[in-house]
Protein backbone atom coordinates (compact mmCIF):
# COMPACT_ATOMS: atom_id res chain seq x y z
CA UNK A 1 0.00 0.00 0.00
CA UNK A 2 2.92 2.37 0.61
CA UNK A 3 3.50 2.34 -3.14
CA UNK A 4 0.08 3.94 -3.63
CA UNK A 5 0.57 6.77 -1.13
CA UNK A 6 1.42 9.56 -3.62
CA UNK A 7 -1.63 8.76 -5.76
CA UNK A 8 -3.86 8.39 -2.70
CA UNK A 9 -2.54 11.64 -1.24
CA UNK A 10 -3.39 13.58 -4.40
CA UNK A 11 -6.96 12.30 -4.24
CA UNK A 12 -7.23 13.23 -0.57
CA UNK A 13 -6.09 16.77 -1.32
CA UNK A 14 -8.69 17.07 -4.07
CA UNK A 15 -11.38 15.88 -1.69
CA UNK A 16 -10.28 18.41 0.94
CA UNK A 17 -10.96 21.16 -1.62
CA UNK A 18 -14.53 19.96 -1.96
CA UNK A 19 -13.94 18.37 -5.33
CA UNK A 20 -14.82 14.89 -6.54
CA UNK A 21 -11.82 12.62 -6.07
CA UNK A 22 -12.50 9.33 -7.87
CA UNK A 23 -10.01 6.51 -7.56
CA UNK A 24 -10.09 3.34 -9.63
CA UNK A 25 -8.75 0.06 -8.32
CA UNK A 26 -7.13 -1.70 -11.28
CA UNK A 27 -5.77 -5.16 -12.01
CA UNK A 28 -2.21 -5.35 -13.38
CA UNK A 29 -3.81 -5.58 -16.84
CA UNK A 30 -5.70 -2.34 -16.27
CA UNK A 31 -9.17 -3.82 -15.70
CA UNK A 32 -11.23 -1.77 -13.23
CA UNK A 33 -12.16 -3.78 -10.15
CA UNK A 34 -13.86 -0.92 -8.30
CA UNK A 35 -14.34 2.83 -8.39
CA UNK A 36 -14.38 4.88 -5.20
CA UNK A 37 -14.68 8.57 -4.49
CA UNK A 38 -12.31 9.55 -1.71
CA UNK A 39 -14.57 12.53 -0.98
CA UNK A 40 -17.18 10.05 0.29
CA UNK A 41 -14.86 9.08 3.16
CA UNK A 42 -14.93 12.60 4.62
CA UNK A 43 -18.64 12.74 5.46
CA UNK A 44 -20.90 10.25 7.28
CA UNK A 45 -22.10 7.37 5.10
CA UNK A 46 -25.36 5.47 5.37
CA UNK A 47 -24.67 2.51 7.64
CA UNK A 48 -21.90 4.17 9.66
CA UNK A 49 -24.08 4.40 12.77
CA UNK A 50 -24.89 0.68 12.67
CA UNK A 51 -21.17 -0.06 12.59
CA UNK A 52 -20.12 2.46 15.22
CA UNK A 53 -22.85 1.37 17.62
CA UNK A 54 -20.77 -1.80 18.07
CA UNK A 55 -17.84 0.29 19.32
CA UNK A 56 -18.84 0.69 22.97
CA UNK A 57 -15.35 1.13 24.39
CA UNK A 58 -11.90 2.39 23.42
CA UNK A 59 -11.58 1.89 19.66
CA UNK A 60 -8.65 1.79 17.25
CA UNK A 61 -9.58 2.67 13.64
CA UNK A 62 -7.09 0.95 11.32
CA UNK A 63 -6.67 2.82 8.04
CA UNK A 64 -8.64 5.78 9.37
CA UNK A 65 -8.21 7.94 6.25
CA UNK A 66 -9.48 11.51 6.82
CA UNK A 67 -10.96 10.47 10.15
CA UNK A 68 -14.73 10.60 9.79
CA UNK A 69 -15.28 7.54 12.00
CA UNK A 70 -12.82 8.56 14.70
CA UNK A 71 -14.34 12.03 14.77
CA UNK A 72 -17.82 10.56 15.23
CA UNK A 73 -16.64 8.28 18.03
CA UNK A 74 -14.98 11.28 19.65
CA UNK A 75 -18.29 13.17 19.37
CA UNK A 76 -19.98 10.21 21.10
CA UNK A 77 -17.37 10.47 23.88
CA UNK A 78 -15.97 7.04 23.02
CA UNK A 79 -12.16 7.01 23.37
CA UNK A 80 -10.75 6.43 19.90
CA UNK A 81 -7.56 6.70 17.87
CA UNK A 82 -7.06 6.49 14.13
CA UNK A 83 -3.94 5.11 12.49
CA UNK A 84 -2.96 5.38 8.85
CA UNK A 85 0.27 5.18 6.88
CA UNK A 86 -0.72 8.27 4.88
CA UNK A 87 0.57 11.51 6.40
CA UNK A 88 -1.97 13.43 4.31
CA UNK A 89 -4.85 11.35 5.71
CA UNK A 90 -3.66 11.71 9.30
CA UNK A 91 -3.24 15.46 8.84
CA UNK A 92 -6.81 15.77 7.57
CA UNK A 93 -8.11 13.65 10.45
CA UNK A 94 -6.40 15.89 12.97
CA UNK A 95 -7.77 19.00 11.29
CA UNK A 96 -11.28 17.73 11.94
CA UNK A 97 -10.45 17.05 15.59
CA UNK A 98 -9.96 13.30 15.30
CA UNK A 99 -7.01 11.88 17.28
CA UNK A 100 -4.78 10.12 14.74
CA UNK A 101 -1.17 9.09 14.22
CA UNK A 102 0.94 7.90 11.30
CA UNK A 103 1.39 4.20 11.99
CA UNK A 104 1.52 0.84 10.22
CA UNK A 105 -0.79 -1.74 11.82
CA UNK A 106 1.94 -4.39 11.48
CA UNK A 107 4.40 -2.29 13.47
CA UNK A 108 4.16 -1.24 17.15
CA UNK A 109 0.78 0.43 17.71
CA UNK A 110 -0.13 2.75 20.59
CA UNK A 111 -2.10 0.86 23.21
CA UNK A 112 -1.49 -2.49 21.55
CA UNK A 113 -3.26 -5.29 23.43
CA UNK A 114 -5.60 -2.95 25.31
CA UNK A 115 -8.19 -1.83 22.75
CA UNK A 116 -11.77 -2.85 23.38
CA UNK A 117 -12.46 -2.70 19.66
CA UNK A 118 -10.40 -2.52 16.48
CA UNK A 119 -12.26 -1.15 13.47
CA UNK A 120 -11.69 -2.29 9.87
CA UNK A 121 -14.10 -0.21 7.78
CA UNK A 122 -14.40 0.84 4.14
CA UNK A 123 -12.78 -2.30 2.76
CA UNK A 124 -9.72 -2.10 5.02
CA UNK A 125 -9.90 -5.85 5.60
CA UNK A 126 -7.90 -5.84 2.36
CA UNK A 127 -4.86 -4.03 3.82
CA UNK A 128 -1.71 -5.94 2.93
CA UNK A 129 -3.51 -8.41 0.70
CA UNK A 130 -3.71 -11.05 3.45
CA UNK A 131 -6.96 -10.86 5.47
CA UNK A 132 -5.95 -13.75 7.74
CA UNK A 133 -2.71 -12.06 8.76
CA UNK A 134 -4.45 -8.71 9.21
CA UNK A 135 -7.30 -10.10 11.29
CA UNK A 136 -4.85 -12.05 13.45
CA UNK A 137 -2.87 -8.85 14.03
CA UNK A 138 -6.01 -6.87 14.90
CA UNK A 139 -7.05 -9.52 17.42
CA UNK A 140 -3.60 -9.18 19.00
CA UNK A 141 -4.24 -5.46 19.43
CA UNK A 142 -7.46 -6.00 21.39
CA UNK A 143 -7.87 -6.64 25.09
CA UNK A 144 -8.73 -10.20 26.19
CA UNK A 145 -12.46 -9.53 25.80
CA UNK A 146 -12.08 -7.15 22.85
CA UNK A 147 -13.47 -7.53 19.34
CA UNK A 148 -12.66 -6.58 15.78
CA UNK A 149 -15.52 -4.81 13.99
CA UNK A 150 -15.15 -5.61 10.30
CA UNK A 151 -16.84 -4.34 7.17
CA UNK A 152 -16.87 -7.02 4.47
CA UNK A 153 -18.28 -7.27 1.00
CA UNK A 154 -22.00 -8.15 0.95
CA UNK A 155 -22.83 -11.86 0.51
CA UNK A 156 -22.30 -13.02 -3.03
CA UNK A 157 -19.79 -10.34 -4.03
CA UNK A 158 -16.87 -12.77 -3.94
CA UNK A 159 -13.51 -12.82 -2.18
CA UNK A 160 -10.21 -12.25 -3.92
CA UNK A 161 -6.54 -11.46 -3.32
CA UNK A 162 -4.02 -10.05 -5.75
CA UNK A 163 -1.85 -7.22 -6.93
CA UNK A 164 -3.61 -3.99 -7.86
CA UNK A 165 -2.83 -0.35 -8.54
CA UNK A 166 -4.69 2.90 -8.00
CA UNK A 167 -5.59 5.36 -10.76
CA UNK A 168 -6.51 8.94 -10.00
CA UNK A 169 -6.81 11.07 -13.11
CA UNK A 170 -3.67 10.51 -15.16
CA UNK A 171 -1.71 9.17 -12.18
CA UNK A 172 -1.23 5.45 -11.67
CA UNK A 173 0.43 3.93 -8.63
CA UNK A 174 2.87 1.03 -8.67
CA UNK A 175 1.37 -2.38 -7.94
CA UNK A 176 0.61 -3.38 -4.35
CA UNK A 177 -1.22 -6.26 -2.66
CA UNK A 178 -4.89 -5.95 -1.71
CA UNK A 179 -7.81 -8.25 -0.97
CA UNK A 180 -11.57 -8.39 -0.50
CA UNK A 181 -13.60 -10.67 1.74
CA UNK A 182 -17.16 -11.76 1.00
CA UNK A 183 -19.35 -11.89 4.13
CA UNK A 184 -19.95 -15.57 3.37
CA UNK A 185 -16.21 -16.26 3.63
CA UNK A 186 -15.47 -14.32 6.83
CA UNK A 187 -16.02 -17.25 9.19
CA UNK A 188 -13.28 -19.23 7.47
CA UNK A 189 -10.93 -16.24 7.51
CA UNK A 190 -11.65 -15.64 11.20
CA UNK A 191 -11.04 -19.31 12.05
CA UNK A 192 -7.63 -19.27 10.35
CA UNK A 193 -6.78 -16.07 12.24
CA UNK A 194 -7.61 -17.64 15.61
CA UNK A 195 -10.95 -15.89 15.93
CA UNK A 196 -14.65 -16.53 15.57
CA UNK A 197 -17.52 -14.51 14.16
CA UNK A 198 -19.74 -13.40 17.04
CA UNK A 199 -22.44 -11.74 14.94
CA UNK A 200 -23.10 -10.34 11.49
CA UNK A 201 -25.50 -7.67 10.21
CA UNK A 202 -26.30 -5.77 7.02
CA UNK A 203 -27.45 -2.16 6.82
CA UNK A 204 -27.88 -0.01 3.69
CA UNK A 205 -26.32 -2.79 1.59
CA UNK A 206 -23.18 -2.71 3.75
CA UNK A 207 -22.14 -5.90 5.57
CA UNK A 208 -20.57 -5.87 9.03
CA UNK A 209 -19.39 -8.44 11.53
CA UNK A 210 -17.87 -8.61 14.98
CA UNK A 211 -15.02 -11.05 15.50
CA UNK A 212 -13.62 -12.16 18.84
CA UNK A 213 -10.57 -14.22 19.73
CA UNK A 214 -11.11 -17.91 20.41
CA UNK A 215 -10.54 -18.51 24.15
CA UNK A 216 -7.28 -20.29 24.82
Amino acid sequence: MRAALPTFGRALRQAALGRAAPIDLLTPAGVTLARMDVADWSDPLAGDDAMLDACTGATLDVGCGPGRLVAELHRRQVPALGIDISEVAVGQARERGAPAVVCDVFEPVPGGGTWQHVLLADGNIGIGGDPVRLLRRCLELTADDGTVVVETGPPGTGSWRGQVRLRHGAARSPLFWWAAVDADDLAAVADRAGGRVLRMWTVHERAFAEVGEVPR
